[in-house]
């Protein structure tokens, strides 16, 4: 395979990646509006409360689409299960875009909703595992830390999407009573229609060495080979605990702490969010790079050390910042910390995993963590804050993050021990 050849895979895995989690974090963003137009009878944080127990169940499905698209993309090749994650997120996005609410259809206005994130769910829940192994069998050795990053960039630039047309129907296109009646649907539709494009420049991409060597080989990926390598799934599982917890916190429910405890409006909420999440996305490449040259396991360490140590005190002085420029300094710094972790994520899980079982590996025990702990981040904090309680959520946080540090104190660099054979 030429460089160029190589270049244009990862762009184009990346695309698809990227219009993935558009498509899955304009639910969050977009929340604020349409809480009240599923779960019309009920108080502000409690319209919160139940949309963001839907985000949380949506997360459920991940696992289920990690274990299908994983075992189909150790079956039948990355490229393919990429396209079919694609086509069902797609279809996630166009159901609740057009489904009526609660004052129009009752009860079935939820469940609708419900199975269009459950179906979402299962598409994001295969990508993860699927892109992560594709950008990191895609790169060479010498800079597979700093390509594996854009995973997490077009992550982040798939919430900057969601925010960034979120403002511009804010401040240009529709006024407050128009976003909060329909507007809020345009998001929705537009991931749709991203979603077509982006299956059709999958189709343009080239299948990874590391799958077509392994295809010609006896190995035979799936759950019950992947059972033979208990030490790389418990890895996955403790150094992604802290970090998911971590991650969903500073990003999709800052908005909301900005708007339901620091006070903020929903307009200044969303624009520092965008700011925060634009600067944390230029970081990944740079940290990403950084971990070619030092070893993946010192940017874990950091992290764990750091977000132990500093979670309890920038939460509380974020739940009473006054300015817009304060709060974008604490959540920057949090990001920067967060970044030692995401930046690298991908590249250090496929590195633990043969080729014949890498997608699985790397995808469904990330999804069985980010289900029960990343999922639920949001829920938990909003659950401890209706009961007066919204420190121990600051607690929590720092609880998962230490968990994982013991971890990357007693994991191998896998830089220096990769399992990824160009």
């Amino acid at each position: 395979m030429t460089p160029f050849q190589r270049l244009k895979s990862i762009v184009g895995g990346s695309i698809g990646n990227l219009v993935e989690w558009y498509d899955w974090y304009i639910y969050s963003a977009l929340s604020l509006y349409f809480a009240p137009v599923f779960f019309p009878n009920a108080d502000f944080t409690a319209q919160l409360l139940n949309t963001a127990a839907i985000f949380a169940v949506g997360f459920l499905a991940r696992p289920a689409g990690s274990w299908l698209m994983g075992f189909y993309a150790d079956r039948y090749g990355r490229k393919a299960a990429l396209t079919v994650s694609v086509i069902f997120m797609c279809l996630g996005s166009l159901i609740i875009a057009v489904t009526p609410g609660y004052n129009d259809i009752g009860i079935a206005a939820p469940t609708i909703l419900l199975i269009a994130r459950l179906l979402q769910g299962l598409s994001v829940g295969g990508e993860y595992g699927t892109s992560a192994t594709y950008l990191s069998e895609m790169a060479t050795g010498k800079n597979r830390g700093f390509y594996s990053s854009f995973q997490y960039v077009t992550l982040i630039m798939g919430q900057l999407l969601a925010l960034g047309l979120l403002i511009l129907l804010q401040q240009l296109v529709l006024t407050p009573a128009q976003l909060q009646a329909w507007g809020w649907r345009i998001p929705f539709a537009s991931g749709a229609a991203c979603a077509i494009v982006a299956f059709y420049l999958l189709r343009g991409i080239s299948e990874t060495p590391d799958f077509e060597a392994a295809a010609e080989r006896p190995e035979r990926g799936g759950l019950r080979e992947l059972l033979r390598h208990p030490r790389a799934i418990i890895t996955v599982i403790g150094l992604t605990l802290g970090g998911t917890v971590a991650f969903y916190t500073y990003t999709t429910y800052m908005q909301k702490f900005m708007v339901n405890t620091a006070g903020f409006s929903k307009d200044d909420a969303t624009l520092v969010s965008t700011a925060a999440l634009f600067v944390f996305m230029l970081l990944q490449p740079v940290i990403g790079a950084l971990s070619d040259r030092i070893g993946r396991r010192p940017l874990l360490l950091a992290f764990g050390v750091l977000g132990t140590l500093g979670t309890v005190p920038l939460l509380t002085a974020l739940g009473e910042a006054k300015s817009m420029g304060m709060a974008f300094v604490l959540i920057m710094t949090a990001l920067v910390v967060v970044s030692g972790y995401t930046s690298i994520n991908a590249v250090v899980k496929a590195e633990l995993f043969p080729t014949h079982v890498r997608a699985l590996g790397v995808g469904l025990p990330y999804a069985l963590t980010v289900a029960i702990f990343g999922g639920t981040a949001e829920y938990m904090a909003l659950w401890l804050k209706n009961a007066g309680h919204e420190d121990w959520f600051y607690w929590y946080v720092t609880a998962c993050i230490a968990i994982s540090l013991l971890v990357y104190g007693l994991m191998p660099d896998t830089k220096k021990h990769s399992r990824i054979e160009n």
